[in-house]
């Protein structure tokens, strides 16, 4: 029973943008699953879920790894030890640096997975960021803004 229920946890949280313990609990019930706050929370726990930012600025549940979380803050901190300024030109992003740190911030960025972000281009001091659109452009600056204030 266990396992099942662990397995639709992940088949939830892949499907869906679940930012709760009570929305998980919601969708186990709805799939026929009973349980409680308790077993949610311990499900979670077992499972090593974690909550990370969506682009539009929500939360949301994701199974990781501690490698994995350990190499994305990582990235985290890359970015907000260089960071200078940002603006963009349409679809593009221009990010100001640090003098140096373009190269390592723009693969940080990368390493985020952004699927709104195409690629990077780093100088020394600058990266030019290829954005799909000019409104996910928005987005990834509203959701880059949000990431390096905390």
């Amino acid at each position: 029973m266990k396992k099942n229920r662990h397995e639709k946890i992940l088949k939830i949280i892949a499907e869906n943008e679940i930012e709760t313990q009570e929305d998980l609990a919601a969708a186990l019930r709805e799939s026929g699953c009973k349980v409680t706050q308790a077993t949610v929370s311990r499900d979670i726990r077992e499972l090593r879920l974690t909550k990370i930012q969506t682009p539009e600025g929500r939360q949301k549940y994701v199974r990781s790894s501690s490698a994995e979380h350990t190499s994305t803050d990582k990235y985290i901190r890359v970015l907000r030890d260089s960071f200078i300024s940002m603006d963009n030109a349409q679809n593009i992003l221009v990010i100001r640096t640090v003098s140096g740190m373009a190269m390592a911030a723009a693969a940080a960025l990368d390493a985020l997975h952004l699927p709104e972000v195409l690629g990077c281009i780093a100088g020394d001091d600058t990266i030019m960021a290829a954005v799909r659109t000019t409104e996910e452009a928005r987005k990834v600056m509203d959701y880059l803004y949000g990431m390096l204030e905390r």
